[in-house]
């Protein structure tokens, strides 16, 4: 979203306190972990909170070893962390990972809505050069 005081600059987003390198490793990750639709549901499940691997995994109507392969995914990339209580492990997001994700994607529409905005603007002025 444009800021309405300075169109022309890209949408201010949290910046990260990891330096630029490192959040593009970690945006990379986060994609590659969310590139498998089984993955992309874990998450949208812990956006309502913290879940067990059961609670999560009964949906999914796989074998539990294969789906504690897409936690062991998701954990690695850093968008989930796990801890064990007894014999339950709860899985929650990782909201800053997730927010260096929104971060990138956020500037890179400000860069196409900038190129849509010119081309735009060059369209209605051939409109206007032809009539």
């Amino acid at each position: 979203m444009r800021r309405p005081d300075h169109p022309d600059e890209p949408p201010r987003v949290r910046k990260s306190p990891h330096p630029p390198a490192l959040v593009e490793d970690q945006v990379s990750g986060i994609f590659r972990a969310l590139g498998n639709p089984t993955r992309r549901q874990v998450v949208e499940a812990l956006v309502h909170g913290p879940a067990s691997v059961s609670d999560l995994a009964e949906p999914h109507g796989m074998a539990l070893p294969s789906f504690l392969q897409h936690l062991k995914v998701l954990e690695e990339a850093g968008g989930v962390r796990s801890e064990k209580e007894g014999r339950i492990r709860t899985f929650e997001l990782v909201p800053d990972r997730l927010n260096s994700v929104e971060g990138w994607l956020q500037r890179q529409r400000f860069h196409w809505e900038s190129r849509l905005d010119r081309f735009d603007a060059y369209v209605r002025k051939l409109s206007e050069e032809e009539r």
